[in-house]
C-alpha cells in the first residue's frame, strides 16, 4: 500500500488533467460556460449557495493544477520512500490539491472561502511536517500571515450581504465597490506575497521539496493572482490601483536582488517565484488579465520542473542546499542538470522556451502602454536581475570546483522522480507556443521601435555575461549591503516586529509578574506553602500531645489551689 498509493493518486489526477483539457478546448470551440449551483441553506431572504463555474480559464488551469500535482505525487513516491509516515504525506498532500480545486472553480465567496481557508491550514500542515524548531517558526508566520488574507475574504462577504448574493461574478458591472476592492486585493497581496506581506514566501521553504514545488508553482501562491483576475473588471475601477502596481514592482526589485545575494538553492528559486509573481501582478493591474493567466500557466510548468531538479540534487547532496557545495554537477548528474538549464533559460525568456512567449510579449505590451518612464526602468532591471540571478545559479552549479565530500557518489537513476522532471521538461520547451493557440486567441498588433523590441533580449544576453564577471569579485567589503539585500530588506524583521513589540513583550511581563510573580505567590505557591505550613504545626502538635497534657494537668491543679 505504501509504495502503491502515490501512483494510484497520480494516475487518477492525470486522467483529470486530460479530460479538463479536452473540456477546455471544447468551451473555446464552442464558447460557453457551465455554472452550477446547490442551495446550502437559507436566511431570511439571504439564500447561501455553493457554486461551481466551468470555463475555459477554469478548466486550462484545473488540468495545469491536476498534471502537476500528479507529478509531484509520482515524485515523492521516491524522494521520500525513507519517510515511515509517507501516506499521511500523501493524504496532506491531496487536501491541498483538492482545496485548490475547489477555489479554482468557485464563482461564489461561500464556496471560496472554503477552498482559500482549505489551502491555508493544510499548508501549515505541510510546512511544519519536518518537526523542528525552523520549520514551527516558518509555519506559524506562514499560517499569521495568511490569516490576514482570510480575515479580509470574511469581510468582504460581510460586505456582499449588501448586494444579497456571494455571487461576485454577478457584480461585475458594479462601478462604485472600493471598500469591497480593498479588501479583495489585500487578500490577494498576502495570498501571493507582495510587498508588504512577502516575508512568508522564502520562509515556507522549510516544507519537503515535493510541496516546495506544488505551493511555488501552481497552488497556495498563484491563489491571490488567480483571484484577482477573477475580479479584474471591478478592479480597474479602483482608485488605488496605481499604488498597488508600484507595490509589486518593487516586490519584483526587491526578490531579485535577494536571489542574487542568497546561497540557499531552494530560497533562490522561491525568490524567483516571488518575482515572477510581481510580474504577474504588474500585468494584471495594467489591465491584461488574460495575458497574467497566461504568464501564470507557462510559470507554474517551469517553476515545478525547476523545484523537482532542485529536489533531486539536493537528495544527492545529503540533503544539503547551499550552492557554494556544489559544482561541475554537468560531469556528475548530466541529464538533471540539461532538464534544470531549460527551466533556468525559459524562466529567463531565452526564445523559444515556454517563458518566451509570455514573458516578452508582456514587456512589449508595457512598452506599447502610456507608461510613464520611472516604470520602464523598474521593469527593465526586475528584467536583468532575473538573468542576473539565473546565471550565477548556473554558474555555482556548473562551472566552479566540485566542494562536497569528496568520497560522495552522485547518480542518476531512471526511477519516477527523473521520469517525472522528464514529463515537466517537455512542457517547460512546448507549453509556450502550446498556451498561446489557446488562451491568446485575439490578435493583438504592437506597434513598438524595433531597439525597444528587442531590448528584452538584449539585456537577458548582457545580464547574464555581467552575472558572471560579478560572480568573480569578492564581497567581502560589502557586508551590511548583504544583510540588507539578503534579508529582504529586512521585510521578515518589520513583519514580526509589531507581533513582538504589542503582542509578545507584554506577555512576557504580564507572565512574569502576574503569573510567576503575584499570581503565583498568592495563587498554587501560596496555598501550597500555607498547607505545607499548617501540616507542620498539626505534626508538631501531635508529637507534642504528651507534654501538653502534663502541661494542662500542672496549670488546672494550679488553679484549683489557688481557688
Amino acid at each position: 500500500m505504501k509504495n502503491k498509493l502515490n501512483i494510484y493518486f497520480s494516475i487518477v489526477l492525470m486522467m483529470l488533467s486530460f479530460f479538463s483539457v479536452i473540456n477546455a478546448l471544447n468551451m473555446i470551440n464552442y464558447d460557453y460556460s457551465i455554472m452550477m449551483e446547490w442551495l446550502i441553506t437559507s436566511i431570511n431572504s439571504c439564500n447561501i449557495y455553493m457554486t461551481l463555474i466551468f470555463d475555459f480559464m477554469s478548466m486550462i488551469f484545473f488540468s495545469t493544477v491536476s498534471f502537476i500535482s500528479s507529478i509531484v505525487i509520482l515524485y515523492s513516491g521516491d524522494y521520500m520512500k525513507e519517510e515511515k509516515f509517507i501516506d499521511r504525506f500523501i493524504y496532506i498532500v491531496m487536501m491541498f490539491v483538492l482545496s485548490m480545486m475547489l477555489l479554482i472553480l468557485s464563482p461564489n465567496m461561500i464556496s471560496l472561502i472554503i477552498g482559500w481557508d482549505g489551502l491555508g491550514l493544510v499548508s501549515y500542515c505541510l510546512v511544519i511536517y519536518y518537526q523542528n524548531n525552523l520549520s514551527n517558526n516558518a509555519g506559524m508566520l506562514t499560517a499569521l500571515m495568511n490569516r490576514i488574507g482570510d480575515v479580509m475574504i470574511l469581510m468582504s462577504i460581510a460586505w456582499m450581504l449588501n448586494f444579497g448574493s456571494w455571487n461576485f461574478i454577478s457584480f461585475i458591472d458594479k462601478m462604485n465597490m472600493n471598500n469591497m476592492m480593498m479588501l479583495i486585493i489585500i487578500a490577494g497581496f498576502t495570498k501571493s506575497a507582495q510587498i508588504p506581506f512577502s516575508s512568508w514566501l522564502p520562509a515556507a521553504m522549510a516544507a519537503p521539496t515535493p510541496v516546495s514545488a506544488l505551493v511555488h508553482s501552481s497552488t497556495l501562491v498563484t491563489a491571490g493572482v488567480y483571484l484577482l483576475i477573477r475580479f479584474n473588471l471591478i478592479i480597474m475601477q479602483f482608485n488605488l490601483i496605481k499604488l498597488m502596481m508600484l507595490m509589486s514592482i518593487i516586490t519584483m526589485i526587491m526578490s531579485g536582488m535577494g536571489a542574487n545575494f542568497e546561497f540557499d538553492l531552494k530560497k533562490i528559486i522561491a525568490l524567483s517565484t516571488l518575482s515572477q509573481l510581481g510580474m504577474m501582478m504588474i500585468i494584471l493591474l495594467i489591465g491584461y488579465p488574460l495575458l497574467s493567466f497566461f504568464h501564470l500557466i507557462i510559470h507554474a510548468l517551469f517553476k515545478a520542473s525547476l523545484f523537482l531538479c532542485a529536489g533531486i540534487i539536493i537528495h544527492n547532496f545529503n540533503n544539503n542546499q547551499d550552492i557554494r557545495m556544489m559544482g561541475c554537477l554537468s560531469y556528475q548528474m548530466p541529464l538533471t542538470m540539461t532538464m534544470m538549464n531549460i527551466a533556468n533559460m525559459s524562466l529567463c525568456g531565452m526564445p523559444f522556451m515556454s517563458g518566451f512567449y509570455s514573458k516578452d510579449l508582456i514587456m512589449e505590451m508595457i512598452c506599447s502602454q502610456n507608461q510613464n518612464i520611472f516604470v520602464l526602468i523598474l521593469m527593465f532591471i526586475g528584467v536583468i536581475l532575473t538573468s542576473f540571478y539565473t546565471a550565477r545559479l548556473t554558474f555555482y552549479s556548473m562551472n566552479t570546483d566540485f566542494n562536497f565530500y569528496k568520497l560522495s557518489s552522485m547518480m542518476e537513476s531512471m526511477n519516477y522522480m527523473m521520469m517525472s522532471i522528464m514529463m515537466l521538461t517537455a512542457y517547460s520547451i512546448m507549453s509556450g507556443s502550446l498556451f498561446s493557440w489557446l488562451i491568446l486567441m485575439e490578435v493583438n498588433i504592437i506597434i513598438i521601435p524595433f531597439e525597444l523590441s528587442v531590448m528584452t533580449l538584449v539585456l537577458v544576453m548582457i545580464s547574464a555575461w555581467i552575472s558572471y564577471e560579478i560572480s568573480m569579485f569578492s564581497k567581502s567589503k560589502m557586508t551590511l549591503l548583504n544583510e540588507f539585500i539578503g534579508s529582504m530588506w529586512y521585510m521578515k524583521q518589520i513583519s514580526t516586529f509589531h507581533n513582538q513589540l504589542f503582542v509578545l513583550n507584554p506577555s512576557k511581563n504580564f507572565q512574569k509578574f502576574i503569573d510567576l510573580g503575584w499570581g503565583e505567590l498568592l495563587g498554587p505557591m501560596g496555598l501550597v506553602n500555607l498547607n505545607f505550613k499548617l501540616t507542620f504545626l498539626n505534626m508538631k502538635i501531635i508529637e507534642n500531645n504528651f507534654k501538653i497534657q502534663m502541661i494542662s494537668f500542672i496549670f488546672w491543679m494550679i488553679l484549683l489551689l489557688l481557688i
